[in-house]
């Protein structure tokens, strides 16, 4: 019942402040009516609307909040505050006479309580005003209320009414269901059978929710429209704009509707940014939990989503679609197409460790290492310290390395191949057929109003052009005035990327100045697992670091993203995107990369060791391979990414966040937990977290689909560990956006937008990276070369001691050759290293010999066939695989021509409309002057027949 009059203006003359005073008493008694109608209201009616969810009137519905900070009131201050039904128009039309008399008279002495905080405050709240006065003027109602229970935060309750629904609905174009119904056939009789056989057997596993149910009618969906409101089912208004659409006009009226009073126009982006509003946000629908609480999509979201109980069951993604929008509803439904399809990938990963585990013990190159009467001498692993070793001490390593290091994982790097090319194609399909269940098709997304960011800086433009006596017809930014903030971002990119190869020498240096230390140890133990300590220890700081980068690289990438004032909010989000991808996945990955292609590879010959700083030998691989402890590091970096920081972080955060308000509150968890009980609705969800968007939750399923395909043959186990860890994931999302999130906006979109396109980017970097992984950092191809070209019967016999070289330890450099020479209690002339050299004896010692050069050129390629040949078929599923389904295509056609004959019937019901009305016309014109019209037509005969 509040008046729609804008408050706004200042009165010039006592007329005017006349009229606005009879209309702040007219406002006093719509006041009053209204404190009537709610002593008339039916107790649980007045329950209801103290609950939170309506006006005082308990009709309309809070369809949107928004909260300020309410500073306690002192002195003549106090009685603008002491009601939240008194500032009207009549309070604020003699507030404002009084300032514009203080403006006229000298400016007095200011008092003691005159301060700059005061100004500050009141500058705030007469951009409130206007901002209210002007989303007023657009149709929408507020309510106030400064006196609730949470102390020094007042709201203001936003309404849309029904003709503002219809107008915005109209604008935005919203796809609204019709009358007409029509009946969804499959393709096919025999698919129709198979569908109807797999929802019979997977019944069990979908969610107890009505939208999850499969329909075989559809209402046909068409644009809104204020002109042809009879096409659709307006029974009942309340609920044909659910709460989830409701809350988006408003936010679109929001956006449009400015604050001009100002020194600069300013949005609500720009209300909030400047504190003059604390928080905006459309509540939840109601509680999730308690006694007698009533049935809603909130209740039943969290009952059949977000509980861990149900696990198994398959998202309601219908449901959270209705509540959330389509944009989260499309990132949840990406979810669980990648959770589902890496089922079947991590049956293959274990199918494949197995079969690693169970010819281990045929593994002819293990057991050649494992043989102790062969006592191969190796050469020291360092300088000084280290001594000779015999082969026989790595038989472990070399028979973990076979788990992972066999002619599965070639196998198992093409499938994971062709899976992301299934996957691709598979969700692509999906996100086609959830388009045609959410009326999305021909959705085009427009362009988004201008950001508050960039219209200050527009203004500022402008004002600067101003001063200098220059015209220009409409300012906008140009690469020109963003050149410093591209070259700060250069820069900055750099700077970043080099921090963490920065860090990830400093780990190098670290390993290597540590197994020096170890080896000086006189504990036997400690000696005997140097290795495996310094590689745990090393990867355990490389994931720490990469934990806390993260952190740090998210928020240079938005600081950078704001230097460059993206004009809208779309193109914010992408370049936020592309820089934050690019940091963490550098951070993620670079020192899985040194191990898999740098490690072991710089580190020259014993005589000729290449060093760092002079004094660091650079290290090497174990007899094994790199790829065991390319194994351990991309496990602990994976296992500890999505344990710690997809996990913990999202539990502990949150939960820290509300410890910390209690302490700010100075309150106890219970006096907050009774507290809570008697909050309203919309004072509930303030205290909630607000909704940050979906890029942290997709980069770290875009990290973790990075480790899945990336260096896939060096661990078949990560589709497994994933798959784990998504079943929880899904569940903890779900959780925190139902129940400790503020209601997101909700946001249309028919696409997963920029993130389609770095998957196929990661996608085709790893059929490349898989490449390399087995060329050149497993044993694969120097076996198969050693087989079919150097095997004397062609069996892996004597492959160890084809892979070894000779050294003379008398070639040593000066400081270099162990200080105990005859630890195994012999002395040593000759000692192995594993490399492809000439002997010393050779015309040209220790120089790299055919069998390098056979193997290298085997390397190049396989890493060519392999790379075109994988590549080629990921293009064939491509291309085989349509993109839309064959029984979505057909709905799309029928509903186009289903639409076209509702039209066509529509005008041809018109055009009768209009025929029988101008026959009527006639009839009663012709019923009317026909006895005069007669003799008329009988004389023009007469006179024609002369």
């Amino acid at each position: 019942m509040m008046t729609n009059e804008r408050y706004s203006a200042v009165p010039s003359t006592d007329k005017e402040v006349d009229i606005i005073n009879i209309k702040g008493i007219e406002e006093i008694g719509y006041v009053q009516q209204d404190s009537i109608l709610l002593n008339s209201l039916t107790p649980e009616e007045t329950a209801q609307c103290r609950h939170g969810l309506y006006f005082q009137d308990g009709e309309r519905r809070v369809d949107y909040v928004l909260t300020y900070q309410v500073k306690k009131p002192s002195g003549s201050r106090a009685r603008r505050h002491s009601s939240r039904f008194t500032d009207n128009a009549l309070t604020r039309s003699l507030r404002r006479t009084r300032t514009q008399t203080r403006s006229a008279e000298p400016d007095p002495e200011p008092g003691p309580q005159e301060t700059s905080a005061d100004h500050h405050e009141d500058d705030k709240r007469f951009r409130r005003e206007e901002f209210e006065g002007n989303l007023r003027e657009m149709g929408l109602e507020l309510e106030k209320d400064e006196d609730g229970k949470t102390p020094g935060v007042g709201f203001v309750k936003i309404h849309a009414p029904w003709n503002v629904l219809c107008r915005e609905a109209e604008f935005m174009k919203l796809k609204m269901p019709t009358k007409k119904v029509y009946e969804v056939k499959q393709s096919s009789s025999v698919m129709e059978k198979i569908n109807t056989f797999i929802s019979k057997v997977t019944d069990p596993l979908h969610p107890n929710v009505e939208e999850n149910r499969i329909e075989n009618v559809k209402h046909l969906s068409h644009p809104f429209s204020r002109e042809k409101q009879h096409l659709f089912d307006l029974s009942d208004r309340d609920s044909f704009f659910d709460s989830k659409t409701r809350g988006s006009i408003v936010f679109e009226v929001l956006k449009r509707t400015k604050c001009t009073k100002s020194k600069f126009s300013m949005g609500i982006t720009s209300l909030l940014g400047s504190g003059a509003y604390l928080a905006a946000y459309p509540l939840h629908d109601g509680d999730i939990d308690g006694e007698n609480v009533e049935p809603n999509d909130r209740k039943l979201l969290y009952e059949e989503w977000a509980s861990y109980s149900v696990f198994y069951k398959y998202q309601p993604v219908g449901l959270i679609r209705k509540y959330f929008g389509e944009k989260i509803g499309l990132y949840f439904a990406w979810l669980g197409v990648y959770t589902q399809m890496l089922i079947p990938a991590s049956l293959v990963g274990v199918i494949v460790f197995l079969y690693g585990c169970v010819t281990v013990d045929d593994d002819i190159p293990s057991m050649e290492i494992c043989d102790s009467r062969r006592n191969i001498t190796m050469c020291p692993l360092c300088d000084r310290v280290c001594s000779y070793w015999t082969l026989s001490s790595a038989c472990g390593t070399a028979r973990a390395s076979h788990l992972f290091d066999n002619p599965a994982t070639v196998f198992f790097s093409i499938f994971m191949a062709l899976w992301a090319a299934f996957f691709m194609e598979h969700w692509k399909r999906r996100q086609m057929r959830l388009n045609y269940e959410w009326d999305l098709t021909g959705f085009e997304e427009e362009e988004d109003h201008p950001r508050a960011e960039y219209e200050f800086r527009v203004m500022q433009k402008s004002l600067k052009k101003e001063h200098k006596a220059q015209k220009s017809e409409k300012e906008k930014l140009t690469c020109r005035d963003r050149c410093p903030a591209y070259m700060t971002n250069i820069v900055m990119m750099l700077l970043m990327i080099g921090v963490t190869f920065a860090i990830v020498f400093g780990v190098i240096l670290y390993r290597i100045s540590t197994k020096a230390a170890l080896h000086m140890s006189s504990n036997p133990t400690t000696r005997s697992n140097v290795r495996l300590t310094v590689k745990t220890t090393a990867a355990i700081i490389n994931l720490v670091v990469i934990l806390i980068l993260d952190e740090v690289y998210g928020a240079v990438a938005r600081w950078l993203t704001e230097l460059e004032v993206p004009k809208t909010d779309k193109s914010f989000e992408e370049r936020l995107i592309f820089k934050t991808f690019i940091l963490k996945f550098v951070n993620a990955f670079s020192p899985i990369i040194y191990i898999a292609f740098f490690r072991g590879r710089l580190v020259g010959r014993p005589g000729s060791y290449l060093y760092v700083f002079e004094s660091y030998r650079m290290e090497e691989c174990a007899h094994g391979g790199c790829l065991m402890e390319l194994c351990i590091q991309l496990s602990i970096t994976m296992l500890g990414k999505q344990l710690i920081q997809n996990n913990l972080f999202e539990i502990g955060i949150p939960k820290l966040k509300k410890l910390i308000r209690y302490i700010k509150s100075k309150r106890s968890a219970f006096q907050e937990e009774e507290r809570e009980k008697k909050l309203q609705r919309y004072e509930t969800d303030f205290f909630l977290e607000p909704f940050a968007g979906l890029t942290p939750e997709y980069m770290e399923m875009i990290i973790q689909f990075g480790f899945v395909t990336l260096f896939v043959a060096s661990f078949p186990l990560a589709p497994l560990f994933a798959l784990l860890n998504n079943i929880i994931e899904i569940r903890l999302d779900a959780k925190k956006f139902v129940a400790e999130l503020r209601r997101p906006v909700a946001a249309r979109a028919k696409d997963i937008g920029i993130w389609y396109n770095i998957l196929r980017g990661v996608a085709k970097i790893a059929v490349i990276v898989n490449a390399f992984v087995i060329s050149f950092t497993s044993d694969f191809i120097p076996r198969l070369v050693y087989q079919y070209m150097f095997s004397p019967d062609g069996s892996m016999h004597g492959f160890v001691n084809h892979t070894l070289s000779y050294f003379n330890v008398s070639h040593f450099q000066n400081g270099t050759a162990p200080l105990e020479p005859e630890n195994l209690g012999f002395s040593v002339d000759i000692c192995r290293y594993k490399d492809y050299r000439e002997p010393p004896w050779s015309p040209t010692p220790y120089e790299m010999s055919k069998q390098f050069w056979a193997v290298l050129a085997a390397r190049l390629a396989f890493v060519i066939v392999f790379q075109n040949v994988v590549m080629l078929m990921s293009d064939v599923v491509d291309w085989i695989i349509p993109d839309i389904p064959k029984d979505i295509s057909v709905q799309i056609h029928k509903e186009k021509i289903l639409m076209v004959d509702l039209f066509m019937k529509e005008e041809q019901g018109k055009l009768q409309v209009l025929d029988n009305l101008t026959t009527d016309g006639e009839k009663e014109n012709s019923s009317a002057h026909g006895p005069q019209l007669r003799p008329r037509a009988v004389s023009h005969t007469q006179s024609n027949s002369f």
